[in-house]
């Protein structure tokens, strides 16, 4: 074929190969016959593509124009917020007032030092560097603070307080240096003021940081951690009411988080209501001061082991309603060194080593001390024996200096010999005069008639003490209350198993009649508290009725005035249950009550026995295993129980001295100071008793 020639260049024009004479739209492709053609299919492709293209574009831009023009007000409001940051401001907890509306606990302003974790130093360096500037300025150690970051590092918007109340120059050292101290807050708090410093201490507990296994259970309750929270006694009891509820503040910060303007207070706390009680303070320092008057008493005799008397407790209550007079426990302490934080002075509380060797201050011997009543359980048995007809009240036992139990061949059994506190006395006594007299042997025999009761009898004198109200607690709306504990012969066969007792266990496990015996003048195994004892000898006082002992009597609106606000809330306790006990033995053990402080054989005659007033009560002497620094052994529990006046009680008081010897030379002239005080009255004459159990 003959080619042609293009006029203008000259230059040879390549035939089209499509056969259609158009030019190809790719070029040609060595090695491929035909080259790629936009195909219909392919068109379509492109097509939807950039539709889904023009789709997108399109969804992108209307979001834009959405969150700049629709909702550009509602981000520039929260662009604005995240320069706010938010505090809660601590509400003032309510007071705690007496029963004639004396405040035993109420607030004193004062500034607390917070940490902020979100704002301090993230590196390690510089966070280290500012706590110890901090340091020596609040005068808390660095690795207190430390502990603290990390202990409460779970909720880092919350303020970590580290100094519960600083003085003015620290304050306004720390406020002029405030750039110089990121993350450090200064708030206003509300410590605890103690008007009557230690009276009480064991019954009101203290206030202070939630702990983290606190925090646990009561985050769902709306708690922070940073929270203060009653710990121990009524602060605990009654938290609720006595908390109020938090405000809230917000500050304006720069970029850095320094404040730029003042605080603003977006919500004002509400204080706590109050909390009134029954205690009579005056009462109270009488219970405090009538107990240290017992140990000096113990000191001063010439007991064997009085040296060790160490503490004690008392209580008063009154017999028709239950209401707590006095709780009072020594040693104590003073509550306001939980807000000092001084090493020295909460090593007592804290410290377990040093809590021993101080007696334990913190531990409420009143309602969680567990001691053999002695001879003051002796109304108990005389009661159950009466009730059971083993005896009658004018029914004249035998009272010597031994008592012996005999096999039936007429020989004394092992351990069958139990002496009297009297080794010289021998003659004959009814019951009266066995209780005013308290003479072991008399009762020793009612516990053995006790123990040979056929087994359909069960065990009537521990089941009698039940209804009396040993054995289990007496409900007192304060925590920590013990039992106590009312032995059985089924308590002992699953005390002394195997295992407990692995090579005494057969023996050990089996009640005999020692422990019937004993059980008779509240000795071997039973233990009770100081309040048990005194619920008892208000249900002798009263009738009959098993009280409940109770704390609190009301909450109440803060009053701004002397007057008191209006009762929100009252604690009215539940109507007592009437013990079924016949009359006349109730009389006939209220007068052996009667003549141990007023007749000549009394073992507290010499104490009580020219009081204006007249007292009924008991002495008692209880052994129990004691264990001091630089002693073990038994040792002698001093008590005394008792009521006044006898033909219309209105006061209950129990006594206990530990380690303090004969009731009637410790707890009796302890228990005297609060009679004393109540009726405003004082004996003739006190004597030391010349002969007392």
């Amino acid at each position: 074929m003959a080619s042609t020639t293009e006029p203008r260049t000259g230059r040879s024009r390549r035939p089209s190969t499509n056969g259609s004479g158009s030019r190809p739209f790719l070029p040609p492709t060595p090695g491929v016959a035909e080259p790629f053609r936009l195909t219909p299919q392919l068109a379509l492709r492109i097509a939807i593509l950039g539709g889904i293209a023009v789709a997108v574009f399109g969804v992108l831009f209307f979001r834009l124009w959405a969150l700049q023009v629709l909702s550009g007000p509602q981000y520039l409001n929260a662009a604005v917020n995240n320069q706010l940051r938010s505090y809660p401001l601590e509400a003032p907890r309510g007071p705690i007032i007496d029963r004639k509306g004396r405040a035993i606990v109420d607030n004193r302003a004062g500034t607390a030092v917070e940490l902020s974790t979100a704002d301090l130093p993230q590196k390690w360096p510089a966070r280290l560097n500012e706590l110890r500037r901090l340091s020596r300025v609040i005068n808390v150690p660095v690795a207190e603070m430390v502990a603290e970051l990390k202990k409460r590092g779970g909720d880092p918007a919350a303020p970590v307080p580290v100094r519960e109340s600083i003085r003015q120059a620290p304050r306004e050292y720390l406020q002029e240096r405030a750039r110089d101290f990121p993350g450090v807050l200064l708030t206003t708090t509300y410590p605890r003021h103690y008007p009557y410093q230690s009276l009480a201490a064991q019954v009101l507990g203290t206030v202070g940081l939630i702990a983290p296994d606190q925090y646990k259970i009561l985050r769902r309750k709306g708690y922070r951690l940073s929270d203060k929270i009653g710990q121990g006694g009524i602060e605990a009891r009654y938290d609720a009411y006595l908390r109020g509820k938090d405000g809230l503040t917000q500050v304006r910060v720069d970029a850095l988080g320094r404040p730029v303007a003042r605080p603003i207070t977006e919500l004002n706390p509400t204080p706590g209501q109050a909390v009134r009680l029954t205690l009579d303070m005056n009462l109270q320092r009488a219970a405090e001061r009538g107990i240290r008057a017992g140990i000096a008493a113990a000191h001063a005799s010439a007991c064997v082991g009085c040296w060790a008397a160490n503490g004690g407790a008392i209580v008063a209550l009154d017999p028709r309603n239950g209401a707590i007079l006095a709780l009072a426990s020594n040693p104590t302490y003073k509550p306001s060194v939980f807000a000092s934080r001084d090493p020295k002075n909460l090593a007592p509380l804290l410290n377990p080593r040093v809590a021993r060797e101080d007696n334990y201050p913190g531990f409420d011997r009143a309602i969680a001390g567990v001691y053999p009543a002695g001879s003051t359980f002796k109304p108990v048995t005389a009661l159950a024996a009466l009730e059971e007809r083993l005896v009658s009240p004018t029914e004249p036992l035998p009272c010597t200096g031994v008592y012996h139990v005999y096999d039936k061949q007429g020989n004394v059994i092992p351990g069958g010999t139990f002496k009297n506190w009297d080794p010289f006395v021998s003659q004959q006594m009814t019951l009266p005069t066995a209780l005013e007299a308290s003479c072991d042997t008399y009762f020793y025999e009612l516990g053995y008639r006790f123990y040979k009761l056929p087994a359909a009898r069960r065990h009537p004198l521990q089941e009698w003490a039940a209804r009396f109200g040993f054995g289990h607690a007496t409900g007192i709306d304060l925590p920590g209350e013990l039992p106590g504990l009312l032995p059985t012969p089924e308590w002992r066969k699953a005390a002394y198993t195997r295992k407990t007792d692995p090579t005494q266990w057969r023996v050990d496990s089996l009640w005999k009649p020692g422990d019937s015996i004993q059980l008779a003048i509240g000795q071997k195994d039973l233990l009770v508290t100081p309040l048990q004892m005194a619920r008892f000898y208000a249900l002798i006082a009263n009738g009959g009725r098993l009280v409940q002992p109770h704390v609190a009597a009301d909450v109440e609106e803060v009053s701004t005035n002397q007057s008191s606000g209006p009762v929100l809330h009252s604690f009215a306790p539940p109507p007592a249950p009437t013990v079924k006990i016949d009359p006349y033995y109730l009389d006939t053990v209220r007068r052996g009550l009667f003549e141990a402080t007023h007749g000549p054989n009394g073992t507290s005659t010499a104490v009580f026995g020219t009081f204006p007033i007249p007292v009924a009560g008991k002495t008692g002497t209880a052994e129990k295993l004691a264990s001091i620094p630089g002693f073990t052994g038994e040792l002698d529990q001093s008590w005394w129980c008792g009521y006044a006046p006898t033909d219309a009680p209105t006061i209950t008081v129990c006594a206990m001295i530990e380690n303090g010897g004969h009731g009637g030379t410790a707890a009796a002239p302890a228990a005297l100071k609060v009679f004393e005080a109540y009726f405003k009255a004082h004996p003739a004459q006190v004597a030391v008793p010349v002969k007392s159990d």
